[in-house]
C-alpha cells in the first residue's frame, strides 16, 4: 500500500504502480518596470556633464555634475520671470530641476557676490576655483539654451556675469 501526502498527488502509472507529481516549478518573478530615467541615464544631462567636464578639465564626471548642479542651483536663484521659465524649457530635465527648484534670491549679487555664494557652497572652493568653476558650468550654456536667451538673462542680471558666460563685457565710451 502507498501513502500519499496532501501536498504531492499522485500520478497512477501503467501497471498499477503510483508515483509523487513532480515538484511545480517555482513561478517566474513578474518582470520589473524598467528604471524611471534618472540624471545618469538622461542623455542630454551627460552631454551637459561632459560638456563641463571637458571645459573645466575635471578629472572625474562625478566632480563635473557636483559642480554643475551646484552653479545652476546658484544661477536659479538670481534668473526670474519669463528667463527662468524659458532656461528650465531648454535645459535637459534634471538641470531645469535644479535651477526651477530655487527660491528667487532677495537681492540681486554682483557677479563676484555669486561666485563667491559659489565658493561657499563647494568645500574647499577658493574665490580662485569657484570662478573656474562657474564659467566652467555658465561657459557651455550658450551652446545649449542659445544667444539669445543668455543675451536675455545677462540683460537681467547685474554687470559683470558676461565674463562667467564667456562672453566679452563691452561698456559704452563715456
Amino acid at each position: 500500500m502507498t501513502t500519499l501526502t496532501p501536498q504531492k498527488p499522485a500520478i497512477p502509472q501503467p501497471g498499477g504502480d503510483v508515483t509523487p507529481a513532480p515538484e511545480p516549478r517555482p513561478a517566474a518573478p513578474e518582470p520589473r518596470p524598467a528604471p524611471e530615467p534618472g540624471p545618469a541615464q538622461d542623455p542630454a544631462w551627460r552631454e551637459l556633464v561632459d560638456a563641463v567636464r571637458e571645459a573645466g578639465q575635471y578629472p572625474t564626471r562625478s566632480e563635473a555634475e557636483s559642480v554643475t548642479r551646484v552653479v545652476l542651483s546658484a544661477l536659479g536663484g538670481h534668473v526670474v520671470g519669463d528667463e527662468r521659465v524659458d532656461l528650465a524649457h531648454a535645459l535637459p530635465e534634471e538641470a531645469a530641476r535644479v535651477v526651477a527648484s530655487q527660491i528667487p534670491a532677495t537681492r540681486s549679487l554682483t557677479a563676484a557676490e555669486f561666485v563667491d555664494s559659489v565658493a561657499a557652497r563647494i568645500e574647499g572652493a577658493t574665490p580662485a576655483t569657484a570662478r573656474w568653476d562657474v564659467s566652467s558650468v555658465l561657459s557651455v550654456l550658450p551652446s545649449l539654451v542659445g544667444d539669445e536667451l543668455v543675451t536675455r538673462i545677462l540683460d537681467q542680471l547685474p554687470p559683470g556675469y558676461a565674463l562667467l558666460f564667456g562672453r566679452a563685457e563691452l561698456t559704452p565710451a563715456a
